[in-house]
């Protein structure tokens, strides 16, 4: 198993001194949660540190414009939103900090104007808290929650597209639908679903819990009406980030949970003043981004790509089983099925996860769904090809 990547920088093991893993734990498990760089974490140190020193200059009169105070300088929150802006392709004005993609999802949907008898059509991959909230939302607005079952495994983009416009119908008002699937990992086409739902007048709300970081975004030009991101995944910035973008004509009705002093005073004061909280992981992003300038982001991707497809590729042909999907829809995890002699249930994938991780020392994602267990491999440029050879022997340890 090789992979080589044409950089500047030498990736794989030689990156840990960048992150504060413990040694002791083999780490492949980034998507999760992410990993907060040493760099990252000393920005955020002196946030709070600076914050300290002023609390309530700092967070009263200097972090956000909410009406109150006229500012001798730009609001600390626009000004991080306008780098991250910058990192996706949007306006600032168009973009907000939330704590994380759930989060931000939970906005955008308590904001919208369901009534009863509406539709609101998600995935049958979408994320365990999605569609808890779009349970919720459905519950309390009398709107109707339809699931579409996407091709898999043996999927194509093509495919999916068709699955989900198949699934539209007069009553549908929204579609929620991931960019990167946690599980399965597949990247979404997302512009090719937001160009249907457009013509068929359905509002898109896009869960890209994982994309921000691992892939190339331009917002504006998926033709999406909402989008959610964190960033404390693969944008590696301090957790927990994530942003909330709306096209501009979607924003005057869009509010966060929490009502605070920003109320009404559009999307930028509404979301950057939530009252008092802990500002450091946004403030630090732009920091986050220049350590990813520095490393290549290119050639980030380009590694964690080819790595976790090297691996799907060799634990794949290992264990017989087959990878689900092309290698274009994928980024930096691939999801593949383990031997059927693992077991077929939620109880059997935790056991084999606390397994690797208590007996092995190897934090990596197992989990059930379609009848089997899956391993998820997540490749960030702190992980080499011996890696996941480790892990195969670890499961294979485990039959």
């Amino acid at each position: 198993m090789t992979t080589s990547v044409p950089s500047t920088h030498t990736f794989g093991h030689s990156m840990l001194a960048h992150w504060p893993l413990d040694p002791a734990i083999l780490y492949l498990n980034h998507g999760t949660v992410g990993v907060v760089p040493r760099r990252v974490q000393a920005a955020q140190d002196a946030i709070r540190a600076e914050i300290e020193r002023q609390p309530a200059k700092f967070l009263v009169r200097e972090l956000a414009d909410v009406g109150e105070f006229v500012l001798s300088a730009p609001p600390r929150m626009r000004t991080a939103a306008a780098a991250v802006a910058g990192f996706v392709g949007a306006r600032a004005d168009d973009l907000a900090f939330v704590d994380n993609a759930t989060t931000g999802c939970n906005a955008v949907m308590r904001s919208f104007d369901f009534e009863a008898g509406d539709e609101i059509l998600i995935t049958d991959q979408s994320y365990g808290a999605i569609t808890n909230l779009a349970n919720y939302v459905a519950s309390a607005t009398g709107a109707v929650l339809r699931t579409v079952e996407l091709p898999y495994p043996g999927t194509s983009a093509s495919a999916v597209v068709a699955a989900i416009e198949a699934a539209i119908t007069s009553r549908t008002r929204m579609l929620v639908v991931d960019h990167v699937v946690s599980g399965s990992s597949l990247i979404l086409p997302i512009a090719a679903i937001g160009a249907v739902c457009r013509a068929r007048g359905v509002a898109t709300l896009v869960d890209g819990a994982h994309a921000p970081g691992m892939i190339p975004l331009d917002l504006p030009s998926l033709g999406v009406d909402y989008y959610v991101g964190n960033l404390h995944k693969w944008a590696l910035t301090g957790r927990p980030l994530a942003i909330l973008w709306a096209a501009p004509e979607r924003q005057a009705t869009l509010h966060p949970t929490v009502i605070s002093w920003g109320y009404m005073l559009g999307m930028s004061s509404e979301f950057d003043m939530l009252g008092t909280r802990d500002p450091s992981a946004a403030l630090s992003a732009p920091t986050a981004l220049e350590f990813m300038d520095e490393l290549g982001v290119g050639a980030m991707r380009e590694w964690n790509h080819r790595l976790a497809c090297g691996a799907a590729q060799l634990l794949a042909g290992h264990w017989g089983t087959e990878i689900p999907a092309p290698e274009s829809m994928y980024g930096s995890m691939v999801t593949i099925p383990l031997p059927e002699r693992f077991g077929t249930t939620r109880e059997a994938s935790s056991k084999l996860k606390d397994a690797l991780l208590f007996q092995d020392g190897i934090e990596a994602q197992v989990l059930a769904f379609k009848g089997r267990v899956w391993v998820r491999l997540a490749a960030q440029v702190y992980n080499e090809p011996a890696d996941f050879e480790r892990l195969r022997d670890a499961i294979d340890n485990r039959a």
